[in-house]
């Protein structure tokens, strides 16, 4: 029999199930497509919210509020606060000076000011600022029988239990009197506490005579006692230039030891979104988002429906989830931040004789950046879905999936040591280093070890001879040994990797194929590019044979596999034609036995390189 007029072996027909894969690499190449758009308009979205001017607007103020230093002391300025004495003499001095500009620097008015202050002549004061104090009760710790002939008094750490709420002093404005809290006010975040609203609260006036007679009164009535545990200084301005808010908060903690622990936040935040035609540009990839997320979750109820339970097998699924729940939230957030935005800064700026809390919406406005930093770091990652018409990053794509439980049982006996040595280093030079004073602060220290930024004098000098010890010997086990053990595990399973793709076992790169075959097409029409002739094609080949011979390759292997190039395209042309969908192809009996012999060749090639 000279012909077989079909070749099928049973299952899918060939042609179907490459028509099928044709129109799955079809599929996925849209959804990169739409997905690239997506990322785009997220790029757009995102870049459009981060003003440059923030990160200066930010500077000019903490220049002038924690670096100008008091009159006659060119060391005490907010940072360098030790004592009550030096804060009270910030207060007295910068604070004042920074907040109240009452005319050009040649005293002259050029503008009205409208009876409020603006520093450096463009940042509007909003309302009045405030200073608000928390204190602890006496008798919060307990004396020890030894000293308490010595001392009869215990003020503790800052809690919410602790805290004073009796009026004291002398007991006639608010500044002597306890205020609640607010429901809806977020706690602050300290060195040595985490401190609620309210507590004792005054505003300064918009005179700066009357708010140095205050500062002075208070000082001299004892406002601050040994009690007190924080000091927050609250205001925010307005620079319609370049329409920013900047919102800042100064922070002086008085931790139970003594002493003054200095903080603050400048927060540069643009509260009125929608004011130029830029502005309502993203207002339109706002709404673009909105349906790329409607998009979205139609598309992954769609597949959760079809595959059910195998649907949370894969990893993409899981990211896809995660990356919907992102966006989600950052809808909501931008909504809540919008909606709490126009309905309070309206009334925030007609109280102009009161302090204007813009530090609530500041805070919300924070977490939806952070929200949506979140959200495109992971839309990003996603990209990596989609490498595999590319041969190196499906290398890298191998490479990881391949090690990853050799990676995890090293990262445990990593971590065992690396924790053994952070709680070494805490106890050893906790109170003596700062970069050791607590157990976190000891696990970031190791990790700047590793990287080279590390203090040697001061380990050495909390302990000469541990120091030493400990510093020589973590970086002999974690350094020499353990992080080069990492990277020969990535080194060997990337060879493995390398080698299995220079033999043959490899994914094909359907999709890159298709992608350079729509390129070629377009230059071949748009006659930037030569068709490709059958003496290319020819050259192609002997290139590849002279690769070949220079790496070790005989004679017969190089024939052998230009043999097995020709049998498969001849076969992809009979049997694999998407043109053809409903038919099979003749194939001689002949094509069948070299087909079929140059196969078997081939996986008894595999099992001697697995062997």
């Amino acid at each position: 029999m000279a012909e077989a007029s079909r070749w099928h072996l049973g299952g899918t027909p060939k042609h179907k199930l490459h028509y099928r894969e044709d129109v799955e690499i079809r599929t996925t190449l849209q959804e990169l497509l739409l997905y690239s758009i997506f990322l785009i308009n997220l790029c757009i979205l995102t870049f459009g919210m981060v003003n440059p001017h923030m990160y200066y607007l930010n500077k000019v103020m903490s220049s002038l509020f924690l670096d100008t230093s008091v009159a006659g002391e060119e060391r005490t300025n907010f940072k360098s606060i030790r004592s009550i004495t030096d804060f009270w003499k910030f207060m007295e001095g910068p604070l004042l000076d920074g907040l109240y500009w009452d005319s050009w620097y040649n005293n002259e008015n050029l503008y009205d000011l409208k009876n409020s202050s603006r520093i450096y002549y463009e940042n509007i004061l909003l309302g009045l600022p405030r200073v608000r104090q928390l204190k602890v009760r006496n008798g919060t710790c307990k004396v020890h029988s030894f000293f308490r002939s010595l001392m009869d008094e215990c003020y503790d750490k800052y809690t919410s239990k602790n805290e004073d709420t009796a009026d004291f002093g002398l007991k006639q404005h608010t500044e002597w009197k306890y205020s609640s809290p607010r429901t809806n006010s977020p706690w602050h975040w300290g060195f040595v506490g985490v401190y609620q609203n309210g507590g004792y609260i005054f505003t300064l006036s918009k005179s700066k005579s009357e708010t140095l007679n205050k500062f002075i009164n208070l000082r001299m009535n004892s406002w601050i006692t040994r009690g007190t545990r924080v000091i927050f200084i609250d205001f925010s301005v307005y620079n319609a230039n370049v329409n920013l808010f900047c919102i800042i908060r100064l922070v002086a903690e008085f931790p139970a030891t003594g002493g003054i622990l200095t903080s603050w936040q400048f927060y540069s935040v643009k509260l009125l979104r929608y004011v130029s035609f830029y502005d309502y540009f993203i207002a339109s990839c706002e709404i673009i988002f909105c349906i790329f997320i409607i998009v979205f979750t139609i598309q992954e109820i769609k597949k959760l429906k079809e595959f059910k339970f195998a649907y949370f097998k894969s990893i993409w699924n899981w990211l896809e989830l995660l990356l919907l729940v992102l966006c989600f939230s950052t809808v909501f957030f931008s909504l809540y931040s919008n909606m709490q935005i126009y309905r309070m800064i309206g009334r925030l700026l007609r109280n102009t004789e009161k302090y204007s809390d813009f530090y609530f919406l500041a805070y919300w406005h924070i977490y939806y950046n952070n929200i949506i930093a979140i959200t495109i770091f992971f839309a990003w990652i996603k990209i990596f879905k989609f490498i595999s018409f590319n041969k190196t990053m499906s290398q890298l794509s191998s490479t990881l999936s391949r090690c990853i439980k050799d990676i995890i049982g090293f990262a445990i006996m990593f971590f065992i040591i690396f924790f053994a040595y952070a709680q070494l280093g805490f106890l050893v030079f906790g109170s003596q280093v700062d970069d050791f004073s607590t157990f976190q602060n000891a696990i970031f220290t190791q990790f700047r070890i590793v990287l080279g930024d590390f203090n040697f004098a001061g380990i050495q000098q909390a302990n000469r001879i541990l120091g030493p010890i400990y510093f020589i010997t973590f970086i002999f086990f974690v350094f020499f040994v353990l992080l080069n053990m990492f990277l020969a595990i990535i080194n060997d399973t990337y060879s493995e990797v390398k080698a299995d793709y220079s033999i043959g076992r490899r994914p094909d790169f359907q999709l890159g194929k298709m992608i350079k075959k729509s390129y070629n097409n377009a230059l071949e029409k748009l006659k930037l590019k030569k068709p490709e002739t059958d003496e290319d094609k020819k050259r192609e080949n002997k290139d590849l044979a002279e690769k070949a011979r220079r790496e070790g390759f005989d004679e017969k292997e190089i024939q052998s596999a230009e043999q097995m190039k020709k049998w498969k395209e001849r076969l992809e042309k009979k049997y694999y034609s998407t043109e053809i969908q409903d038919d099979y192809q003749t194939v001689t009996q002949q094509e069948f036995r070299d087909g079929t012999t140059s196969k078997y060749k081939m996986k008894l090639s595999e099992c001697l390189t697995e062997t």
